[in-house]
């Protein structure tokens, strides 16, 4: 990698790391390199969220170089695109994360952060290629299958049946869950069925009368 290039790209990734809570803020789905359940590698690994600029820095340089200069290397590409998605920088993320598809396009956790950072990157129609490989790997995955639904609702040609279809075949084996349920009454009110999203609303409540999501979806149809 250029060096003068490493020097700015690493000064931009430690002032915005420094800001985005110590640096050690993730995606909210997570990453794919350093994470609890994560089987690509050791989470002792990740960056420490307290430790001092001068290692951080030096960590971060040596992450992009050796992700630069072993394109074979997956282990090398996720965490170069982990330490993007920290920072919000979801495009270059998958960049990094989409080297390391090529390298294990099997592998069901790196399709799965790629489609994660192509959807926060707002490119939905991209990220429903990649959680719909994840779902081709296991199918059982009802977080993708969440996810892949919302991209037919956010994309700007939405696709609101499409969506459903995707949220009631995780209903039919998770009755309960709230994600799906939230986002199927989002598509039954963007489509123009608030009955069907105030119905919801109600079974929302009735698993989780505190909870987030029922009080977003509230919020939303209060607006309507």
């Amino acid at each position: 990698m250029n060096s003068r290039f490493l020097y700015l790209t690493v000064g931009l990734l430690i002032g915005l790391a420094i800001g985005f809570a110590g640096a050690n803020a993730l995606n909210r789905r997570g990453m794919a390199v350093g994470t609890a359940n994560n089987p690509l590698a050791n989470p002792n690994t990740a960056p420490q969220p307290n430790q001092p600029q001068g290692g951080m820095q030096a960590d971060v340089a040596a992450t992009l170089e050796r992700a630069e200069n072993n394109p074979e290397d997956f282990v090398a590409q996720m965490k170069a695109g982990d330490m993007y998605a920290q920072i919000g920088r979801f495009d270059k993320a998958a960049e990094f994360y989409k080297r390391g598809v090529s390298l294990e396009p099997q592998n069901p956790a790196a399709n799965l952060v790629l489609a994660n950072a192509l959807f926060d990157a707002r490119d939905f129609v991209s990220a429903a290629e990649y959680y719909s490989k994840v779902l081709e790997i296991d199918p059982s995955n009802l977080n993708a299958r969440t996810d892949l639904g919302t991209t037919f609702v956010e994309r700007q040609q939405p696709d609101f049946e499409r969506a459903i279809v995707e949220y009631e075949k995780v209903l039919q084996q998770d009755p309960k869950n709230e994600p799906a349920l939230y986002y199927l009454a989002i598509a039954n009110l963007r489509k123009g069925n608030r009955p069907e999203a105030e119905r919801i609303l109600t079974k929302l409540l009735e698993i989780s009368p505190t909870g987030e999501l029922a009080s977003r979806l509230k919020r939303n149809l209060d607006q309507k």
